[in-house]
């Protein structure tokens, strides 16, 4: 059984979740539940980034400490992940004793295997309390980060540690230059090779003025003790969450995939690599940055007014519906828009009327012409077809090609309307006219439903509890969680005995 370490990026504790944290979860669950289908011992690590200026500010707005603040918003953030079927392994947070312990390990240790590679130096420049980070000129347009518009940036004038970021460019050149595919989608790799192009800046790894974080493991010259910059406080949380410096981490380390929004793919392709080449600690395999859910071309932003509210649209048709949609709608390499209007448009044609559609009716014509005992039936070009289709699926899913959920989810429903014309094409209810047609009609009964548990167990890693409720309805024996793709070609449902149950996806009414 191989092992896949997965990791999402943890979400900073000065608001509540939204839709931009849901479809990075989402994203990162269906990839984790697709593994776990494959056979793979698979651990999903979220988690919550605590620390830093901008949650002291919100902390000190609403009059609360910061302890009690991340402690209200990471109960609020589990919640939701419970709401949304996160199948999440560990939940790490940065204020965890654990992760501060790590953090404090980790830089001791790029100071004994590269002590020069922090020093000290006077700084003064522009800070985004949005991003908790010093800007370039080329992130800032008018006066104002281009990613948090509406924030004023501070400028900041103190003696810091740093880190000597730039003595890493040509590794993280060679690290970033094909064939190797560390950094996907390939846009963001030309981004952060056209980055690297422009000269890197070394970065600051301590803050003075600071106090809600973790302190700093040495000293300045002049004995003052700084706190840890956030980024070197986050980014940690991946290492950190597996023990590490104690007991076994190495066993877990390194993981196999980020999953990180394309704001921070910075963060993690250029300053995290370079932190753990520092160390001398193996890299992690794989950095997939996805891009933003926007509303009417804009990106989603609590201080821009620009919002969707999570609740109304989780509650709309259900948390799998809205999973389905999200990935589905929202190409996992690009931006993509969300809107009510495709959302119904999506719900009503691919879930009620094609795929729960196909299901009822299937269900419904075994239950009426076999007594509801699945017949047997010799395979046909629907076997085919999705046999064929899961190679398609596949390649959409583990990798090979990069992460396109949205396109392993068009193979699936390639499938539901290769059913729905197959059914139309047979016509059952005209074969069971016919006695002398019946084992035509066995065929046609038994095909479908093969072709629906398959489409089940592909359809688990995007909407696991409609998956599960077709299994059940199916008569399939275990659940569909317990599946695995090898044994999908050869399936057999001959002897199942079926049972419809509610309709998967009410229509809606007019």
């Amino acid at each position: 059984m191989s092992t896949y370490f997965l990791t999402t990026a943890i979400d900073y504790a000065n608001g509540e979740p939204h839709v931009g944290h849901a479809y990075e979860k989402i994203g990162a669950d269906a990839i984790a539940r697709y593994r776990r289908l494959r056979g793979d011992d698979v651990h999903l690590l979220i988690g919550m980034d605590e620390h830093g200026q901008k949650v002291e500010q919100t902390a000190s707005q609403q009059g609360v400490s910061a302890q009690a603040l991340v402690d209200s918003l990471a109960a609020t953030f589990c919640a939701m992940w419970s709401r949304l079927d996160i199948s999440y392994d560990q939940f790490i947070r940065t204020t965890d004793q654990m992760h501060r312990d790590g953090v404090k390990a980790l830089i001791e240790r790029i100071f004994e295997h590269n002590p020069d590679d922090f020093y000290e130096k006077a700084y003064e420049g522009l800070y985004c309390v949005g991003c908790e980070s010093f800007k370039q000129d080329a992130e800032i347009v008018d006066g104002k980060c281009v990613l948090h518009p509406t924030r004023t940036l501070e400028r900041v004038q103190e003696r810091n540690w740093f880190f000597r970021l730039s003595r890493y460019e040509d590794f993280l050149k060679r690290l970033l230059t094909k064939p190797s595919p560390f950094l996907q989608p390939e846009s963001r790799r030309n981004e952060m090779l056209a980055l690297l192009d422009r000269g890197l800046e070394d970065v600051s790894a301590s803050r003075s003025r600071l106090q809600w974080g973790i302190p700093f493991p040495r000293p300045l010259s002049s004995g003052e003790v700084q706190t840890t910059y956030v980024w070197f406080d986050a980014l940690p949380n991946y290492l950190t969450a597996t023990g590490f410096p104690e007991g076994d981490w190495a066993t877990r380390w390194p993981a196999d995939l980020h999953v990180v929004g394309k704001d921070i793919t910075r963060f993690h392709s250029i300053i995290w690599p370079a932190m753990l080449e520092a160390a001398q600690i193996p890299l992690p395999q794989r950095v997939w940055g996805h891009g933003f859910v926007l509303l009417g071309g804009e990106r989603f932003s609590k201080s821009a007014g620009v919002r969707l509210d999570l609740d109304e649209a989780i509650g709309k048709y259900g948390a799998n519906a809205f999973r389905y949609f999200l990935l589905r709608e929202i190409p996992f390499d690009a931006d993509g828009s969300f809107s009510w209007e495709r959302f119904a448009e999506r719900y009503n044609a691919d879930l009620a009327n094609a795929w729960g559609n196909l299901a009822s009716r299937a269900i419904s014509m075994v239950e009426r012409y076999f007594d509801g005992i699945v017949p047997a039936g010799e395979r046909t070009r629907v076997d085919e077809a999705d046999v064929a289709g899961l190679v398609e699926y596949h390649g959409a899913m583990d990798g090979s090609r990069g992460f396109l959920l949205h396109e392993a989810l068009k193979v699936v429903w390639q499938s539901v309307a290769l059913g729905n014309e197959y059914v139309d094409r047979q016509s059952p209810w005209k074969l069971a006219k016919d006695p002398a047609l019946r084992g035509e009609l066995a065929t046609t009964l038994a095909s479908l439903m093969r072709q629906l548990a398959r489409q089940a167990v592909c359809i688990a890693p995007f909407m696991p509890t409609k998956a599960a409720e077709l299994w059940s309805q199916l008569g399939a024996p275990g659940t569909v969680g317990e599946q695995r793709f090898a044994a999908l070609a050869d399936l057999d449902a001959t002897g199942w005995a079926v049972k419809k149950g509610e309709p998967l996806f009410p229509k809606e009414r007019g």
